[in-house]
C-alpha cells in the first residue's frame, strides 16, 4: 500500500485507513471474531493506519481494534483515537445505545462531553488502557461542534503539550464540517484534519479548508468517502443515505448523473469515490469504515483500480 507524508509531522501513512466505526457495531451488531479477521485482512493487504474512537461503541471499536493488533510490531503501524467524549456508568441504561448513539451494543455506559484539559488526559488515559498500547500516535479532538471555543482554548492546547513532551506525535481534529476546523487550522498549532464527508466526489464544501490545510503544512485525512452510502455502490438506489440521512431528491439525482459518468469511463461509482480525496495535494490518506474481510478487500480493490484522467475532468 502507497504511503504519504502527514504533513510537517514525521509520520506517513498509508493512503488507505481503516476506520474502525463498525467493528464497534455501527448500525448492527457483528461478532468479535468478523472484527479480528478484518483488522488482520486490512494488514495483510499492506494497510498500516488504524483509526478508532471512544464514540464507537462505547468503547467496543478500541478493544477490538486493540485485542487484534497485538498480533503485530507496535512501531510497524500507525494508530489514531480522539478525545471529547468520556464513558461513564449509564445512571439509567434501556438495554441498547442503538437508538441514542447508533452503535448495537448495551448502552451500560454514556457518553459525557469533555474537552478540558483534564478531560483529555483522562481520554487518553482510559483509551490506552482499552487498546492495550503504551501510546497513541494521532489524538482528534472529536465533533467539537458545539463546544469550538473550549477545543481551541482547552483540548487543543492540552493535546498540543502533550506531542511536545513526545507523548503524542500528532493532533489533529475530526469532524463533519469545514467551517470550525477551518477556525482551528487558523488559530491553533493543528497537525491534521480529519473531514468526513464535506471533501467527496459528491460534496467538495471543504475545498477551502482543504486548501488553507495545503498552505499551511497541516494533512487532511479524508474519512467518509461515500458519504454514509450514497456513493458506495455502483448506482445509488432510492431511499440511500447521505450524510447519516435520506438522500434528498436533488442530490440522489446528482449522484446518479456521477454513476453514469463512471460507467461511460468503465469504472464504478465506488473505486471513483474511493480514489477521488487523494486528487488534493493537502490529503494524504482516506479512511473509510471496515467491519469485515469482504469489506477490507472492497476497499484495497477499488484503491487499486485505476481511472483514466478523463473520468477526472469529466466530473470536475
Amino acid at each position: 500500500m502507497p504511503t504519504r507524508p502527514l504533513g510537517r509531522t514525521g509520520l506517513s501513512v498509508t493512503t488507505l485507513g481503516f476506520g474502525a466505526s463498525g467493528i464497534g457495531n455501527l448500525g448492527y451488531a457483528r461478532p468479535d471474531l468478523d472484527a479480528a479477521q478484518a483488522v488482520h485482512a486490512a494488514w495483510e493487504a499492506g494497510i498500516r493506519m488504524f483509526d478508532t474512537a471512544p464514540h464507537y461503541g462505547l468503547g467496543l471499536s478500541e478493544r477490538r481494534l486493540g485485542e487484534a493488533l497485538r498480533a503485530y510490531p507496535r512501531d510497524a503501524y500507525l494508530l489514531s483515537t480522539k478525545v471529547g467524549r468520556l464513558l461513564r456508568p449509564h445512571p439509567a441504561p434501556t438495554g441498547s445505545d442503538l437508538a441514542a448513539g447508533g452503535f448495537d451494543v448495551p448502552d451500560d455506559l454514556v457518553r459525557v462531553w469533555d474537552f478540558s484539559a483534564d478531560g483529555v488526559a483522562r481520554s487518553i488515559e482510559e483509551s490506552l488502557t482499552r487498546l492495550g498500547v503504551d501510546r497513541i500516535d494521532i489524538v482528534y479532538v472529536h465533533d467539537p461542534d458545539d463546544a469550538v471555543d473550549d477545543a481551541v482554548s482547552h483540548a487543543v492546547p492540552a493535546l498540543i503539550a502533550l506531542r511536545d513532551q513526545g507523548v503524542i506525535g500528532a493532533v489533529g481534529v475530526g469532524m463533519n464540517q469545514w467551517q470550525a476546523p477551518l477556525r482551528m487550522v487558523r488559530e491553533t498549532d493543528l497537525d491534521v484534519v480529519m473531514l468526513a464527508g464535506r471533501y467527496t466526489l459528491l460534496d467538495r464544501s471543504g475545498e477551502q479548508l482543504l486548501d488553507e490545510c495545503e498552505s499551511r503544512g497541516v494533512a487532511v485525512v479524508a474519512a467518509a468517502p461515500f458519504n454514509s452510502g450514497i456513493l458506495a455502490r455502483p448506482w445509488p438506489q432510492d431511499g440511500v443515505n447521505f450524510n447519516y440521512g435520506p438522500a434528498p431528491d436533488e442530490v440522489l439525482q446528482q449522484a446518479r448523473r456521477l454513476a453514469e459518468t463512471c460507467r461511460e469511463h468503465d469504472v464504478a461509482l465506488p473505486v471513483a469515490a474511493l480514489q477521488f480525496p487523494l486528487r488534493h495535494p493537502a490529503v494524504a490518506s482516506v479512511v473509510t469504515g471496515m467491519r469485515s474481510a469482504d469489506h477490507v478487500a472492497d476497499a484495497v480493490t477499488g484503491m487499486r483500480t485505476p481511472v483514466p484522467d478523463g473520468l477526472w475532468q469529466a466530473t470536475r
